[in-house]
Parts: C-alpha cells; sequence; structure tokens
C-alpha cells in the first residue's frame, strides 16, 4: 500500500470518520512505517537549501570555551548578509521586505541603536516607549477612521499580525465568558482567514467555525450569518486576505454583528496600511475600517506596508472597556503588582520606536507615493500575467498577484520560477501562485523580468510536463492526502529540520 493508493480510497469518506480512521491507522506499524518513508522522500532533499552555511561556516552546538573577536563575527554576518539580500534588494521575493531602499533602512537602524536598550515593560525608566506606543496606536487609529466615530478607538502595539489576532481573539473569549457566561465559545470566520485565528483557537479553546467563500474569494453574508449560534462571541472578515489580496464585504458582515451584539475583527494585518492611501488615490476599496459601527477590533501590521521593522503590529478597539479585556494583572505575586498589555512581559522599546519614527518619516505624501507605485505596478503585472496563454488570476486584488494554471501543474511553474531566482508563495485549494507586491517590484525592470521568467515558466513546463522541482510533489501530496494529521506531521517535521544544526 502506498500513499497516493491511499489517496483515492479515502478521498470520499467524511471528515468526521477521516479523524477517527486517522487516529486508528497512526496507531498501526505498517502505516507508521509508510508514514516514515513518505516523510523522508518529501523532506530528504530539503536539508541542504535550508542550511547553505554548512559548508563555509562553521557550526556551534555549545558555547565556546573563549569568546570569538567581534571584528569577526561582523565579517561572518556581513558575508551572510551579501549572500542573502540580493534577491529581495532586486525584487525577486513575494513580500517580505515591503519597503527596502538602503536610506530608509539606514535611517530605521539609527533609531533601533538609539534605543537598543529601551525595554516597554518599565514604563518609568523609559517613558518615551510608552509615548511612542500611545502615538503610534493614535496614528494608525486615525487612519483607519478614529475621526469618523464618536467612540474612542485605542490599541496597543504587538509583536506582529499573528500576536495581533491571538490578543483580538482572547478578549472577545474573556468579554463573552465575563458579560454572557460563554464557557463554550465560537468564531465565524471565512476559509481565507488567517490560520492565526486557528491558531487562537488553538491555544484559547476557541472553536473556530470555517465557512466557504464564493467564486471570487469573498466571504458570503448570508453563509457566515447562518453559522452563528448562541456561543459566537465575535466574526470576522479580511482587508486584503494572504491567499488573493481580496477584501470581504465587511460592512455586511459587521452589520450582522453587531445585529447580533457580538464582536467584529476586521484582519487588515496586510492591506490596513496601503488600502486608506489606495481609497485616497480613487481605486474602489470595501469600506473596513472603524467608519463602520459594526467594526470593534482591526489588526494592522506596521512592519508590511507601514515600512517598519520586523516585529511589529497594532490591534485596534472600539473603547477602552474593551481593551481592558486584553491586559493582564496580577495581584498577590511577591515580586509586586504586575501587569502587562499584551503576551510578552519585557518588550522591544527599540521597536516600538522605529515604528513611530517609520511613520512620521514616511508622512502621509510618503505613504500616497509609495501606495501609487505599488498599485500601478501591480496592475501592469496582473495585465501581464493575464495575457500570459494557460494562467488565469485568482481574485481581484490591488496589490496582490495570484494566479493558477489552466491545465498545467502550477508548482511546477513556480519551480521554475525559484530556479531563476525568485521566491513565490504557494498557494492551495485551489493550487495557485501568488506574489505579494512591495516597493522592491516598483522598480525600474522588475516587473518585465518577472513576466519574462514566467512565460518562459509556462513554456518550459508545457514541454516537460512530467519534469518536478522540490515544492511540486510536496503541495501535490499536501493538497491531494485527505488525512490532514498527515500533513500537519510533515509540517512539524520540516521546522524540526530549520532547529537542526
Amino acid at each position: 500500500m502506498d500513499i497516493d493508493k491511499i489517496q483515492k480510497q479515502l478521498k470520499w469518506i467524511p471528515p468526521g470518520m477521516l479523524t477517527m480512521l486517522e487516529r486508528y491507522l497512526k496507531r498501526t506499524p505498517r502505516f507508521r512505517a509508510m508514514l516514515e518513508k513518505e516523510y523522508d522522500e518529501m523532506l530528504g532533499g530539503m536539508e541542504t537549501s535550508l542550511k547553505p552555511y554548512r559548508k563555509d561556516f562553521t557550526s556551534f552546538s555549545r558555547i565556546p570555551e573563549r569568546g570569538r573577536a567581534r571584528a569577526n563575527l561582523l565579517q561572518e554576518m556581513e558575508a551572510i548578509k551579501s549572500h542573502e539580500e540580493a534577491r529581495w534588494r532586486d525584487g525577486f521575493v513575494s513580500g517580505a521586505v515591503y519597503h527596502g531602499d538602503q536610506t530608509h533602512i539606514d535611517f530605521l537602524n539609527q533609531v533601533y541603536a538609539i534605543n537598543s536598550q529601551a525595554n516597554a515593560l518599565h514604563t518609568d525608566v523609559w517613558p518615551s516607549i510608552a509615548k511612542f506606543e500611545a502615538e503610534v496606536v493614535a496614528m494608525t487609529a486615525d487612519m483607519l477612521g478614529a475621526a469618523q466615530t464618536t467612540d474612542q478607538i485605542c490599541g496597543v502595539v504587538s509583536s506582529g499580525g499573528t500576536e495581533s489576532i491571538l490578543l483580538a481573539m482572547k478578549t472577545y473569549r474573556d468579554q463573552a465568558r465575563d458579560m454572557k457566561g460563554i464557557n463554550h465559545p465560537n468564531l465565524v470566520a471565512p476559509t481565507t482567514a488567517h490560520p492565526a485565528f486557528d491558531k487562537a483557537g488553538s491555544y484559547f479553546g476557541i472553536q473556530v467555525i470555517r465557512v466557504p467563500v464564493d467564486e471570487k474569494f469573498r466571504a458570503v453574508p448570508s453563509t457566515m450569518q447562518r453559522a452563528l449560534n448562541r456561543n459566537t462571541i465575535a466574526m470576522l472578515g479580511t482587508a486584503g486576505t494572504y491567499p488573493h489580496g481580496v477584501v470581504d464585504p465587511i460592512p455586511e458582515l459587521s452589520e450582522i454583528a453587531r445585529q447580533h451584539k457580538i464582536g467584529f475583527h476586521t484582519d487588515g494585518c496586510l492591506g490596513g496600511f496601503i488600502l486608506p492611501w489606495a481609497e485616497k488615490l480613487n481605486y474602489k476599496v470595501t469600506p473596513f475600517d472603524f467608519r463602520l459601527p459594526g467594526v470593534t477590533s482591526i489588526s494592522a501590521d506596521t512592519h508590511k506596508y507601514g515600512y517598519a521593522a520586523k516585529g511589529t503590529s497594532v490591534v485596534l478597539y472600539r473603547g477602552l472597556e474593551l481593551r481592558r479585556y486584553q491586559y493582564f494583572a496580577a495581584t498577590d505575586w511577591p515580586g509586586g503588582l504586575y501587569l502587562s498589555p499584551s503576551f510578552a512581559g519585557s518588550r522591544s522599546g527599540a521597536l516600538v520606536a522605529v515604528s513611530w519614527a517609520a511613520m512620521l518619516s514616511m508622512g502621509a505624501e510618503g505613504y500616497l507615493s509609495a501606495a501609487k507605485k505599488i498599485l500601478e505596478s501591480t496592475q501592469q503585472l496582473r495585465a501581464g500575467v493575464e495575457a500570459i496563454p494557460g494562467l488565469h488570476l485568482l481574485g481581484d486584488s490591488l496589490f496582490i498577484v495570484a494566479f493558477a494554471a489552466d491545465s498545467l501543474n502550477i508548482y511546477n511553474v513556480m519551480d521554475f520560477m525559484t530556479a531563476r531566482g525568485w521566491s513565490l508563495n504557494p498557494l492551495q485549494r485551489p493550487p495557485g501562485v501568488h506574489l505579494s507586491v512591495t516597493l522592491r517590484h516598483a522598480e525600474a525592470g522588475v516587473s518585465q523580468r518577472f513576466l519574462a521568467d514566467l512565460r518562459a515558466a509556462v513554456e518550459h513546463v508545457r514541454a516537460n510536463p512530467q519534469e518536478q522541482g522540490e515544492s511540486a510533489p510536496l503541495y501535490g501530496t499536501a493538497s491531494n492526502l485527505p488525512l490532514r494529521g498527515v500533513v500537519a506531521e510533515m509540517l512539524k517535521r520540516y521546522i524540526d529540520l530549520l532547529y537542526r544544526v
């Protein structure tokens, strides 16, 4: 028995029965042996690409007896940096680095250096960080409709989009438990919503009810409404979904939540810092922010189109009372009174300062200019992809180029692009690839190079349909295998590889 036969045999079994069957199969030695072989085949060739520095640089699994010279360490890191930065600097990477101009990077590095010792936990020692954080929150809130409502919009700076989402879901859980006595909470989310919501469900005991989207990959309000029940604590929609970059019908969704007296979270982690400027540039943008009375929280990442350093995001709430459910306070600890606004205790004040400095240095004019370049580049790229025979676009986005193949293996197309130096993001359900457009792609010649390489990729795969790269068999198996626990185990083993010295 092999994995392909199992895929065909289990394809039509209902998900609930599959889960029980998978638990049984995992207890059988023959099935476990087959899985081990499959894991080895899927991941065996990845270690070399994941660990490219073993040959030229020393690896350390223990602290050396004598410290290495600082100059030597800096030289080594500079060598690694020069090897890695060429791809993102020349626009070969999807997302990841959203600004990338050296002058901007140097400025942010200076800000970080000035504040490198600051800890946001110790507001008595570094009150400057409290100033920076409050102003980052206020500026983000103003950008996202705070001035158009009489409600007080407040929030905190987190370590990234995932933490912002986790904090919001923990907040709704605690509010519902306190105000409504809900002890078995659930959250209603479209299938395209970020996995951070599933992580929140796993961490905080919240059932996540995933609801199918329409043919344009947008949430369906009537379907979302039917999924609500007496234990639902919140609904959500996304302003710029990660797979396809589309904006859910948040006016309708948030109104449903308001009528049912539950929370509504807009996940603007990806689009929160570009869609407001797109609207000012007269692009058609579905309303998604606090101008809508049903929206009670928003997450927006400063480290994406906010052009700050990696490691910051903002989560906003409608009202101080709601935000207080996010806080943690301990009153009986021998070490004194303890409180923190987010999950972390100690927090890097430098990263907060960098977000503040990035927003002030960009200004409204800078954000408008950057958005204009990105949106125009996206239009050019989308038109170019649509003109390639055999490819078609997925979703309607202002800043994401998501596409699939009519008859070709799209993962083989992506592998060809990888060989040409591109780092793109694979999608599934349906199989596809996307490019998250940044200022790097707005540089002269980048769009043309991408489209030329993509045309060559399609021609090559059409001429060599049996040829496979590294990701095609992995994603082919992951997409088709009905035993999702097996896929999850494979992903966990991938992480194991990253930690291997």
